[in-house]
């Protein structure tokens, strides 16, 4: 139950005034408070929350098969081979335990620790949630040889629990049709849904997670299907991770046991990149602002690294000290623990808070590390040697970064020279577009509304950051003029990558680039760029790409803008009618074809143009992509083009 006060003056204020929301109804009324957004992760939270009831089966070890379904209607259905949700009278609340369940807020076993000894679900709200956001909702379940159902519209139960059959299964399906008039979009991804289930499959080893598609049929009528397991855990993840990159070591190091208590697995391996790339997990929820666990893992690899490296000698011809960060260079990880009650903090309340788990990681990291090192001579000097390497560029990037401080001190305000700014100094109001070529720049420079938009023209393509040392990433003039421009740093004492952007400028970073090949090309390297080393530019939702039309339909003076084929050809249809030939299209190969005016009415305009707000679904799945597009290896990069191209297209 929650409270609502209504907007009411001092003299009007009293118990009535008072609005209770009853059970489910809390829900609906505020439903981003339960589910994060009523957007596009918000529709897929759902699924989560009802895959995390299966997850936390299979983790009290009663089920090792979950099933989910996109249905035609894009409804959903889930099911596991579990105990079944029990179906008994529940003496309290007087009903079925599974209506309980089913429609109160915070009921269910996972809050009984004899029922479930850690819990993913435990960040979420339950499946009650799911149900309140749904239109209708039909739950059955094979329990002790009977089954069981129940069906809801909008939370409320259509009837009480029924049985209606016997049967030699067990498990609970949950299927589910989100409401409409809640979620601002309804249509579910494939590849969303997959990457959180292949992610949990890596999380816990020896559960088959499978996910269908029956809005995607091929020529025989066989629905697109996709099955994920995985025998070696988080073994096997940083492998897949790591595919398309050059491994320094072949295979991962890795532990998996109970530390003080707290069961700990982890596996990490090392690789010939530049970048960092550390995930980290608490009962299966991505912990993307790390935490105590995260803490505990850099402590116990920088302490016994730097030990073994002492002892070794290998550094002792070192002129600068070592700094952590050097030792996590090239270093793929993923650590996952499994805690009682997590206690969440961080503005998206996914940053662990117990204390206790930093010893238990730092343990398990300290033992793992030192056994493999003492067991792997020739593995551990061919590490410690790229964190030499590391830290040498680290201090060259230094260098590079103090030049570019001190150049703007000299220059007064700093920024780059090719800058327009905007007139508005309050970065909330303020939009900086990064254009591409100092022709589309120009254009843009003429059609913006100079009160609030900014622009940075790029010449040409910049560097690709995923194949590039830290030193020269700084010394690229494009990067220094974003930096710059931007009004962010980067590298403390103690991180040498760590964003600082208390002085950001701009609080909408416009990517906007040409809407052909090379244009995709050089978005997907910016983006690369701001994955790697402003990562929290994209969190906190600052990143964005413009959407230029494709084509300009006309007859006459009738005129149409238009951003795919589709929209092309019901533009034809529309102006010309039987007569195509009378219809004049015009395809924009380039920004720079477009006018002033053209640009600001169809891309810059607020009012009518369409921004892609640049997000991650999966910290781990964004990295590998990242390193397959953008690395060396061409035959992956070659099979995701072939298996994307379809979707290669802009969404109005």
């Amino acid at each position: 139950m929650s409270e609502e006060v209504k907007e009411v003056s001092k003299a009007d204020y009293s118990a009535d005034s008072i609005q209770v929301l009853e059970g489910l109804e809390a829900v609906r009324k505020r439903p981003s408070m339960y589910i994060g957004d009523t957007g596009f992760k918000g529709l897929h939270h759902l699924v989560y929350e009802v895959v995390d009831n299966s997850i936390d089966e299979a983790l009290a070890g009663h089920c090792n098969n979950i099933d989910v379904k996109i249905n035609e209607d894009n409804s959903i259905t889930v099911r596991d081979n579990g105990r079944g949700i029990p179906t008994d009278f529940h003496a309290k609340e007087k009903k079925s335990a599974l209506e309980v369940v089913m429609t109160v807020l915070h009921a269910g076993g996972k809050f009984d620790k004899d029922s479930y000894k850690v819990s993913g679900g435990l960040h979420g709200v339950g499946v009650s949630c799911v149900n309140a956001l749904s239109t209708d909702l039909k739950v059955t379940v094979w329990r002790n040889g009977k089954t069981f159902q129940q069906e809801y519209q909008i939370g409320k139960p259509l009837y009480d629990v029924k049985e209606i059959g016997t049967t030699d299964d067990r498990g609970t399906q949950v299927q589910f049709k989100p409401d409409a008039s809640i979620f601002t979009t309804t249509e579910y991804s494939f590849d969303t849904l997959s990457s959180r289930l292949r992610e949990l499959a890596f999380l816990n080893k020896g559960i088959r997670l499978t996910i269908t598609d029956l809005r995607d049929l091929d020529d025989d009528g066989k629905a697109k299907c996709v099955s994920f397991f995985s025998e070696g855990g988080l073994r096997e993840f940083v492998e897949y991770l790591d595919a398309t990159r050059e491994k320094l070591i072949e295979s991962p190091m890795y532990m998996e046991g109970e530390k003080q208590g707290i069961p700990v697995e982890v596996a990490m391996l090392y690789n010939n990149s530049y970048s960092e790339n550390i995930h980290s997990y608490v009962n299966n929820i991505n912990t993307h602002e790390g935490g105590t666990h995260l803490a505990g893992f850099r402590r116990g690899l920088t302490r016994t690294l730097k030990t073994y490296a002492e002892k070794s000698g290998m550094l002792a011809k070192v002129k600068f000290e070592i700094a952590g960060d050097d030792f996590r260079e090239g270093l793929t990880a993923v650590i996952s623990v499994k805690v009682q009650e997590p206690q969440f903090e961080g503005q998206t309340k996914t940053k662990l808070g117990n204390n206790e788990v930093m010893g238990a990681v730092d343990q398990a990291v300290s033992e793992m590390l030192s056994n493999y090192l003492e067991e792997n001579p020739k593995q551990a000097r061919i590490i410690v040697d790229k964190v030499i390497l590391a830290a040498t560029a680290r201090h060259a990037a230094r260098k590079a970064r103090e030049m570019v401080q001190r150049k703007n001190v000299l220059t007064g305000t700093g920024l780059p020279g090719k800058l327009s700014d905007c007139s508005e100094t309050d970065p909330s109001m303020c939009e900086l577009y990064l254009v591409e070529g100092d022709s589309a720049g120009g254009t843009a420079k003429q059609g913006r509304n100079r009160a609030f938009q900014a622009i940075l023209p790029l010449r040409g393509k910049i560097l690709n950051v995923e194949k590039a040392m830290m030193y020269k990433i700084f010394e690229n003039e494009e990067i220094k003029n974003m930096f710059t421009a931007m009004g962010v740093s980067i590298g403390t004492e103690e991180d040498s990558k760590q964003l600082n952007i208390a002085k950001l400028r701009y609080h909408k970073i416009i990517i906007m680039t040409d809407a052909d090949i090379d244009g995709s090309h050089i978005t997907t390297l910016i983006l690369t760029f701001f994955f790697r080393y402003m990562k929290e530019l994209i969190e906190q939702g600052y990143i964005y790409i413009a959407t230029p039309p494709l084509y300009l339909v006309k007859r006459g003076k009738a005129e149409r803008y238009c951003w795919t084929e589709d929209d092309r050809l019901n533009a034809i249809k529309d102006l010309g009618g039987e007569k195509e030939s009378t219809v004049n299209i015009q395809r924009y190969k380039g920004l720079g074809e477009m006018n002033a005016e053209q640009l600001w009415t169809t891309t810059m305009n607020p009012e009518f143009r369409t921004l892609r707000q640049v997000t991650i679904d999966s910290a781990a799945e964004a990295d590998r992509i990242f390193s397959m597009l953008m690395g060396d290896e061409v035959p992956p990069r070659r099979e995701f083009i072939e298996a994307n191209a379809k979707y290669a297209k802009i969404d109005a």
